[in-house]
């Protein structure tokens, strides 16, 4: 009985290593993403925020724009630090905020036809290089595997955080 209780505690100890391993890794990978993704394309005047949400926008199912709304939702982030990002995207010309023809109280973010060109024309090619580096000795199947296990980690966060939105609703106001 005691080996059994001996084996699960160093599974749990490796398990928990091999955890804070996988996501301190992903936390360096988060921040190598924006430094060396802004550097790929920062001669357009774009970030690698500013080049997700052109990429958002960039999408067939956005053409008539997104409501800040879902497109802080698609991107997930928080509207208060989109907000500041749009203003500084819609100040370059990139993106412009219109009323929503269905909805005229609403509004939606929209790309301009600069921040198409820079898109297309400018950013685009720079990000496939960029990719190109980056993924330089993946195959496809490593690619694709990588890509399995990122899907899974995040639908995982994303439980978490709808479970956390759940209590946040339950909660009684306080004064």
């Amino acid at each position: 009985m005691a080996r059994n209780t001996k084996t699960a505690s160093n599974t749990a100890t490796t398990k928990t290593e091999l955890a804070n391993r996988l996501f301190f890794r992903l936390y360096q990978c988060a921040n190598m993403l924006h430094k060396t993704g802004t550097r790929a394309v920062e001669a357009e005047g774009l970030t690698t925020q500013q080049w997700a949400v052109l990429g958002a926008l960039s999408r067939p199912v956005a053409k008539a724009g997104m409501s800040i709304g879902d497109l802080a939702r698609y991107l997930m982030v928080s509207r208060q630090n989109l907000a500041g990002l749009i203003g500084r995207m819609e100040r370059d010309g990139h993106v412009a905020i219109v009323p929503d023809a269905r909805d005229r109280r609403s509004r939606l973010v929209t790309m301009t036809e600069t921040g198409r060109h820079v898109w297309n024309d400018l950013a685009q090619p720079k990000i496939r290089a960029y990719y190109d580096q980056v993924l330089a000795d993946f195959s496809i199947n490593d690619t694709t595997h990588a890509l399995h296990y990122l899907l899974k980690i995040l639908d995982n966060m994303k439980r978490i955080d709808d479970g956390a939105s759940d209590l946040d609703a339950d909660e009684e106001p306080r004064d």
